[in-house]
């Protein structure tokens, strides 16, 4: 099976031996609006019913991973926060509650969204240019830490958080969240790969299940987690600073508080 990227649908997907990639590619930064992000949710769940497939794989083409939501679709349209809120839940849970393992390979930029899609997954791969950050408060949001705690220990989630800066894929490995690390982008597709190949040669049923069961003694749930998050996210696109960051964003300058 295979699907070609359209505007609103943003990515392709192709299944064999087992394996589904899902392909994102949506120019320049792969930054996903908010029916589009639906549209691969909606896709994700599919794959996961599909009993061709036994494991999944989410990586994109072009500069990075994922920039998360489309900034200028917010600050043209405010009022859409909540449909925004809820794609963003859609597409993190379908990877988190998808019943077969995701595996998600990154390189260049996750933010956002991005890391949304990261923190969620079973497993992650990286080339070692990827980067991992979640510039919320700059851009007048809350949202994505439950992900990002999921990945990193709780204080530098808050100095991420806090401060803006990003960490390196090394870090990254180095602190547990990445399972393996390629030097090239190039070699993502076949490290995630190979992971997958060993999952899809076991049982389907025992996969599921273990699945199943290690979400279940995760600490917390984490859709609840990020539900209670994206509260903050409302709160914090009724205040006046939030519409004068998205504002500086998208002129491309500095916000003035």
């Amino acid at each position: 099976m295979s699907q070609t990227p359209t505007l609103n649908t943003p990515y392709h997907t192709q299944i064999a031996d087992g394996i589904a990639e899902l392909i994102i590619n949506r120019p320049p930064v792969n930054a996903l609006d908010s029916v589009s992000q639906l549209a691969l949710a909606k896709e994700i769940d599919a794959l996961g019913q599909n009993d061709a497939v036994r494991v999944i794989i989410i990586r994109s083409e072009g500069r990075g991973f994922c920039a998360g939501v489309d900034i200028k679709e917010l600050d043209a349209n405010p009022d859409l926060i909540v449909v925004v809120n809820h794609a963003n839940y859609e597409t993190f849970r379908a990877v988190h509650r998808n019943p077969k393992p995701v595996i998600v390979a990154v390189h260049g930029f996750v933010l956002g969204g991005g890391i949304g899609i990261a923190g969620a997954a079973d497993i992650l791969v990286a080339s070692e240019c990827a980067t991992f950050g979640v510039p919320e408060v700059d851009r007048g949001a809350m949202g994505g830490a439950a992900h990002l705690q999921r990945m990193f220990p709780v204080q530098k989630v808050r100095h991420m958080y806090f401060t803006g800066e990003a960490i390196t894929a090394a870090d990254a490995y180095r602190l547990g969240a990445v399972e393996k690390l390629v030097p090239h982008k190039d070699q993502l597709r076949e490290a995630a790969l190979g992971i997958a190949r060993k999952i899809a040669a076991k049982s389907p049923a025992m996969i599921q299940i273990a699945k199943e069961s290690l979400n279940g003694i995760e600490d917390g749930n984490l859709e609840d987690k990020y539900r209670w998050e994206q509260g903050f996210t409302l709160q914090a696109y009724l205040h006046p600073e939030s519409a004068e960051t998205r504002r500086a964003f998208v002129e491309k300058r500095n916000a003035k508080f």
